[in-house]
């Protein structure tokens, strides 16, 4: 459906999309002392070292980065997968106010912006599409980003536009530790398909001045739209019904 739904009701969005109240939704709130040390989860193996990337669009919700997946050069594999994933397009959640913005909290705390890095099951599912909707369809990595005023710089782009976005590899917004915790969960955003495995990292990132200025180029978009300040843009925690949060490491 493309029904409208908006950041400010994410309590109605069950009304249109009735599995916001299902047992798998995401984000949540990860209690560290709760979240079970795995010794058999493997590391987590990022290989971004030949990724295309393609364009950078507002949509309205986001701004967000997409990139070339024809093939397995772009791929997250170990951690709690069996087959490697393929990049498709990262993401950001961000709040109005420092205080605030990411989507997953960790022991309630929540940080000023999340990056969403999304990766489909091309070895099991033909399309993005198919895989998003299939239980063990997408990996999504959470990173928690620390400096927020940066972030400002992107919020103001325009609505549907689509720039050329190449040669920007998001290696360079990894932390050093891949230390991470995963759970069973789902997209944040409608249609909220419970497709989701994700890894949330537990080190944070800080984005520079200088991988900032690769998103600045976005404000020399057609200027006649109105400028709309994109903020507030994330889901709250959602009940964890039962579920068992791993962590790859030992606290």
């Amino acid at each position: 459906g493309t029904s409208k739904w908006r950041y400010s009701r994410p309590s109605e969005w069950h009304r249109s999309y009735p599995i916001a109240r299902g047992n798998r939704q995401s984000p949540i709130d990860i209690v560290s002392a709760k979240a079970v040390y795995d010794p058999n989860l493997m590391p987590l193996t990022i290989s971004y070292e030949s990724c295309t990337s393609l364009n950078i669009s507002n949509n309205g919700h986001s701004v967000m980065v997409e990139f070339e997946d024809s093939d397995n050069k772009t791929v997250i594999s170990g951690g709690p997968f069996e087959n490697p994933f393929r990049l498709k397009q990262f993401h950001f959640h961000w709040g109005a106010k420092h205080s605030q913005g990411s989507e997953h909290t960790i022991d309630g705390k929540p940080f000023p912006c999340e990056l969403h890095l999304v990766h489909w099951n091309a070895r099991k599912y033909a399309t993005f599409g198919e895989a998003a909707a299939a239980p063990d369809g997408l990996a999504v990595v959470g990173l928690k980003v620390k400096k927020k005023k940066y972030i400002y710089q992107i919020s103001i782009v325009f609505q549907g536009t689509k720039a050329q976005f190449r040669s920007f590899n998001p290696k360079c917004l990894l932390p050093l530790s891949l230390d991470y915790w995963t759970y069973l969960g789902s997209l944040t955003t409608p249609p909220l398909n419970e497709s989701v495995t994700w890894i949330v990292l537990k080190e944070p990132i800080s984005i520079s001045e200088k991988q900032l200025e690769k998103f600045r180029m976005l404000l020399f978009t057609s200027e006649e739209d109105q400028r709309i300040q994109m903020v507030n843009n994330f889901r709250p925690p959602q009940p964890l019904k039962g579920r068992v949060v791993r962590a790859s490491f030992n606290a």
